[in-house]
């Protein structure tokens, strides 16, 4: 097969797929086409050519604009450049539609769920505020410029203009120098006040870290034929041996980077106190700049409201909050089943708990554990809670966890997912243990991008 990497076509673009991108074929494969909406035609060029039954492209030229295309909001995002918004030449509509589309989808191949999905926007939109991002992770290139690496690559641009940070959260920080090769983590908190730390150079990682805002990698279901390493005569195709040994070794540096930046780094507070200050619930949170918070400013109080509205609970009720965090969602809870019930939380950052533990002082009968929630899980004997919430990475709960969880029989269980894919992994798994999905909300927490929250109320 002809690699097709550089080369330039016509497509009349299909649905959008899990990943910011548009379906299209040509001369019998899957095209993936960032930076179009479904039915446009366009010119794409290829950008990627693994040899397999896809290949990744951007759209270069639009030859038949969709109607609901616009300015592209961030110069940063283009083809070619960063992957940190996806859709911004969408209208705010058409882009909660382009994701609403894709639950669906997802809901239906992988779980069997059927069901119409309307994404909503979080209250205090980006276009009442003027950016929506609190949280903001930034790496620093060989000359000591800040900046975001360019999709699918290691390579920083240092180009600031994204326009997901809330006003002020970048002010003056490319106009610094910065140490070459580090992370910056920038916060602003929920009293105005902006966190700069500066995490230091990961040792095995070259000097660049994990893209946080970049695309994903290849998915199984996109991986075609890559595994296919034979002509029809079936000797050996070398392009597709180079290929296979080409994506190892990116595999392994791969590994190596996200190993280096995930480890523990020496951190400097560059500017403010680095405790950032949060409240949801008129509770007050004061907890590591650089820890987990929701990256919407609304996200959270959003996500908090919902819970307490769903979760059913009565005093003297007995709760449970998985991947806790630093315990907002215990919070709620443990106000919902009073002092004579119980929540009982788990997360496994100790950071988180002990930030969590401090805010919760005055809840006794919260027990906030640092643990991984599969041995947690394991210790709780005969326990049976009225209500179970989770909030697990993006990766999803599993079958382990959700096993563990489902055989102590909670009446409701509350799962919060930022994939779609692995929200209706689990989703399938807890239907397969008799629960059904009687609510299901869906949020708009990072617009501009492809990414999206979903919320799901599963009863026995």
């Amino acid at each position: 097969m002809t690699d097709w990497r550089n080369t330039t076509f016509e497509v009349r673009l299909g649905p959008p797929g899990h990943g910011g991108f548009c379906v299209a074929r040509h001369d019998g494969r899957v095209v993936f086409v960032r930076h179009g909406l479904p039915g446009e035609l366009v010119r794409v060029r290829v950008t990627e050519d693994r040899g397999g039954s896809f290949c990744r492209a951007d759209a270069i030229d639009i030859l038949e604009a969709s109607g609901d295309r616009v300015p592209a909001t961030c110069p940063v995002s283009g083809p070619g450049g960063a992957g940190c918004c996806d859709f911004s030449f969408a209208t705010p509509a058409a882009q909660r539609e382009l994701k609403a589309m894709v639950v669906a989808e997802q809901l239906r191949r992988i779980a069997g769920v059927e069901r119409d999905i309307t994404v909503e926007p979080i209250t205090g939109s980006a276009d009442e505020i003027g950016g929506w991002r609190t949280r903001v992770r930034l790496v620093v290139d060989a000359q000591g410029r800040a900046g975001v690496h360019r999709l699918r690559s290691t390579e920083v641009i240092a180009d600031l203009r994204c326009p997901q940070p809330v006003p002020g959260a970048l002010d003056g920080v490319a106009e610094q120098s910065w140490t070459p090769g580090a992370d910056l983590v920038i916060a602003v908190d929920g009293d105005g006040v902006r966190h700069i730390v500066e995490l230091e150079v990961p040792v095995s990682a070259g000097g660049l870290g994990d893209d946080r805002r970049g695309g994903e990698r290849p998915r199984s279901n996109e991986r075609g034929g890559e595994r296919r390493g034979r002509r029809d005569s079936g000797r050996p195709d070398p392009r597709a041996l180079r290929n296979g040994a080409a994506q190892a070794s990116e595999r392994r540096s791969a590994s190596a980077r996200r190993a280096a930046t995930l480890a523990p780094r020496e951190e400097s507070v560059l500017e403010g106190s680095g405790r950032a200050v949060e409240y949801v619930a008129g509770r007050r949170w004061a907890l590591s700049a650089t820890g987990f918070w929701q990256a919407h400013h609304g996200a959270a109080q959003c996500y908090s409201d919902i819970v307490a509205d769903w979760s059913g609970l009565g005093s003297g009720d007995l709760a449970w909050d998985l991947y806790s965090g630093a315990g907002v969602f215990a919070a709620r809870l443990a106000e919902q089943v009073g002092p004579d019930g119980s929540v009982l939380a788990a997360e496994s950052a100790r950071v988180a708990v002990a930030d969590g533990n401090a805010a919760l002082l005055d809840l006794p009968w919260v027990d906030l554990r640092a643990d991984r929630v599969e041995r947690w899980l394991s210790e709780q004997g005969s326990a049976a809670p009225e209500v179970v919430v989770l909030d697990p990475p993006r990766t999803g709960a599993g079958k382990e966890v959700v096993s563990a969880l489902t055989e102590h029989d909670p009446a409701r269980i509350i799962h919060i997912g930022c994939d779609p894919a692995a929200f209706a992994r689990d989703l399938g798994l807890y239907q397969s243990a008799g629960y059904r999905l009687t609510r299901l909300r869906a949020f708009d927490a990072f617009p501009a991008t492809h990414h999206v929250e979903c919320l799901a109320l599963l009863e026995r």
